[in-house]
């Protein structure tokens, strides 16, 4: 007999939906506007290590399911200049297993005017609504990247040697690293983050890392007192990445090189070709107002508050039973 319930007990359902309660009770005392943008659109982001998802509209003009709803709030900030939060679908392509679902559910907030620390401070504020429920201690870490990646490879972050980080990813025998790396300092960073660094992050309670590298850009801003940092903070507890935010880079002519030079990383991948949002990059020329935001994996934070092993534990119908 074809297999037909759900993953997740009742229990969990009825946990989900308190989350979203007390998240929406958070923003909504915080006068933060909860928004509604497309899940499907006419355009989809460069980034060079995300697959997405695509089809065809009426007249044959593609379309994609967003990977995030990024670009489309920022099209409203830059219209509006007003804080908004946002809880949605987003899609990944060929991402599937334990803390992985290609559907996912995100919560992604704006705060207009703040700066990173301010975000940080309210990352804190509202996770420890709930991590204070569970074994992890409510109190956040805040830690550099540089200064945490240097902790636990011996390497410095900012200065790229490929004989010091061969030797290092040999040392922690992870013979694939040269071919998944090759020559490229930000695949290497990313490569020996995850490998060796990440397990150790948020055992005991919510860990930010903040500041990364210039050559791990993504969408913030550079550091004004140093031009070799961004700044960019990541979410981890228990070793699990939870988010991932930005004091948001507001300057089109920036947003447009980073574009190019992602579309120019994904055809040495050969991945899928994709073009520059223009309407993203036409909202840029009109003015993002000075804004912080992050991206926050919602079925990643249930997880950790049931303490659950896999993301399908608490999803009513992951991949495999959709």
């Amino acid at each position: 007999m074809t297999a037909w319930k759900p993953s997740c007990s009742l229990e969990l359902l009825q946990l989900r939906a308190t989350v979203l309660h007390t998240i929406r009770d958070y923003f909504y005392k915080q006068q933060v506007l909860e928004v509604e943008t497309p899940v499907l659109c006419q355009a989809i982001g460069t980034d060079p290590y995300i697959d997405f998802f695509s089809t065809q509209s009426f007249d044959s003009s593609p379309l994609y399911l967003q990977t995030s709803p990024e670009f489309s709030m920022k099209r409203l900030l830059a219209a509006h200049s007003e804080s908004i939060y946002q809880i949605t679908k987003s899609f990944r392509q060929g991402e599937s297993g334990r803390y992985h679902n290609p559907e996912f559910t995100i919560l992604e907030w704006y705060r207009v005017g703040f700066d990173l620390t301010q975000l940080m401070d309210d990352v804190a504020s509202l996770l420890k609504l709930f991590l204070k429920e569970t074994r992890f201690s409510a109190t956040a870490e805040r830690l550099s990247y540089v200064d945490v990646f240097e902790r636990y490879t011996g390497l410095d972050a900012l200065v790229f040697s490929l004989s010091e980080y061969q030797e290092v990813a040999q040392a922690h025998e992870l013979p694939d690293a040269v071919t998944l790396c090759g020559d490229d300092h930000g695949a290497w960073l990313d490569f020996l983050f995850s490998e060796c660094v990440q397990k150790h992050l948020g055992n005991k309670g919510l860990c930010m890392i903040y500041h990364y590298p210039c050559i791990l850009p993504s969408l913030a801003r550079k550091v004004e007192s140093n031009s070799l940092l961004v700044e960019r903070v990541e979410l981890f507890v228990s070793g699990i990445e939870l988010g991932n935010g930005y004091f948001e880079l507001s300057d089109v002519l920036e947003q447009e090189a980073r574009f190019a030079q992602d579309i120019v990383l994904r055809e040495k991948n050969n991945s899928v070709k994709v073009a520059k949002d223009q309407r993203f990059l036409a909202a840029l020329h009109n003015g993002l107002p000075d804004c912080s935001g992050i991206a926050i994996g919602l079925d990643r934070l249930l997880m950790l508050i049931a303490q659950k092993e896999s993301i399908d534990e608490v999803l009513a119908f992951p991949v495999n039973k959709a």
